[in-house]
């Protein structure tokens, strides 16, 4: 690796990469004139801990305040894991500038790509500013990183590619929407600097998901996709999302919680004890009720008898109590042989990338961002 950079080095390290993955500067410039990659941390609501067994504590200003080295490798841990995330889903919707279906499209995959990599700018800040020599290596690793081809993201469903408009509104109406998720829990954490990186990163997130929402509604209300063909990418997605919520009855998660490193989604709301043993599962549940709302907002637009819906949950689930079950969308157990049938039927296919390239020739596959009334 030779030499641990300096943040001039790692901004040019930013420039190439991006670069590298099709976002040249001049596309920034047209879409995001001015945007810089910079640090921003928000006001916190309380300088207290509120939740675990330091409940009652201030929050950590530093590393070194962190009481025990356990705690202190668990949140090097997650801003890592946070980080490769972010600069990952640039990578995975690399294709996507070269193809936009409108301009407005395009600004807007230049400014969430923009915005993700600053997100994890956001993350190398902390682990240089916070962590010393260890932090600044990891920083770089992160930021020196090209999982494009070598498929080397530290969490799997980040190394598979978006290529095309409907696998990308998917993506960012489910995958970004757990994204929000994970931010969430984050933001109420003892350790003040993550804690207070959250605040920025969730407003830029917003943004994300309303990409994602509204491209799905616009795809619905033009009506040229098949139902089914679209629906193939809400199962993936959707699934890839699921389990981005860890494992279940999950011993970090407890230990996240008891240290008070990582809340609930709602913890500054709920007033009920927490079950440590099922936090991971609790929140799945949450995020599900959340994702299934969104598929009957578009289901408004939707003039086909053939409706949108949420598979089950146990459906093509690769981490957690059901990886490596097969079951229907509607959670029927299946055999081996019987997945091997099925699920053609349900997740997108070769084919079905073929016939969606023929679909994309037809200029009307894709309502129009302000024809979206019922």
């Amino acid at each position: 690796m030779g030499r641990i950079a300096t943040f001039d080095d790692w901004i040019d390290m930013l420039k190439e990469w991006q670069h590298d993955i099709g976002l040249d500067r001049d596309l920034i410039e047209r879409f995001v004139p001015g945007y810089e990659f910079e640090a921003k941390y928000g006001a916190l609501p309380t300088p207290e801990i509120y939740f675990g067994d330091f409940k009652g504590d201030r929050r950590w200003e530093r590393v070194r305040d962190i009481p025990d080295q356990r705690m202190r490798d668990a949140v090097l841990n997650m801003v890592v894991y946070q980080g490769d995330t972010e600069f990952a889903s640039n990578e995975q919707q690399r294709f996507l500038v070269n193809n936009a279906p409108s301009e407005y499209d395009l600004a807007s995959i230049v400014r969430i790509m923009v915005e993700e990599t600053r997100h994890g700018y956001q993350m190398c800040h902390l682990l240089v500013d916070q962590f010393g020599s260890e932090g600044k290596i990891e920083a770089q690793k992160l930021l020196e990183r090209r999982a494009f081809g070598k498929k080397n993201r530290l969490l799997n469903a980040f190394n598979e590619d978006v290529t095309h408009w409907l696998d990308f509104f998917a993506y960012t109406n489910f995958m970004d929407r757990d994204g929000k998720f994970q931010l969430t829990m984050l933001s109420h954490s003892s350790f003040a600097p993550l804690a207070a990186s959250m605040g920025p990163m969730l407003r830029e997130e917003a943004f994300h998901m309303g990409t994602g929402i509204t491209g799905l509604r616009r795809i619905a209300k033009a009506g040229v996709i098949p139902v089914d063909l679209q629906q193939k990418y809400y199962n993936k997605w959707f699934s890839g999302s699921l389990d981005l919520f860890g494992t279940d009855h999950s011993s970090s998660a407890q230990w996240a919680y008891t240290w008070g490193i990582k809340g609930r989604v709602d913890e500054d709301k709920s007033s009920e004890a927490a079950d440590k043993e099922h936090l991971n599962e609790r929140a799945r549940r949450q995020f599900y009720e959340e994702a299934l709302a969104t598929v009957a907002r578009v289901n408004e637009v939707n003039a086909s008898e053939t409706k949108f819906y949420l598979p089950d949950m146990r459906f093509n689930r690769a981490i957690g109590e059901h990886a490596g079950q097969h079951h229907t969308v509607d959670g029927r157990e299946l055999s081996e042989e019987e997945w091997a049938a099925y699920a053609p039927s349900v997740l997108p296919t070769e084919a079905d990338e073929a016939t969606l390239k023929e679909l994309f020739k037809n200029p009307e596959w894709i309502a129009p961002k302000g024809n979206l009334s019922n």
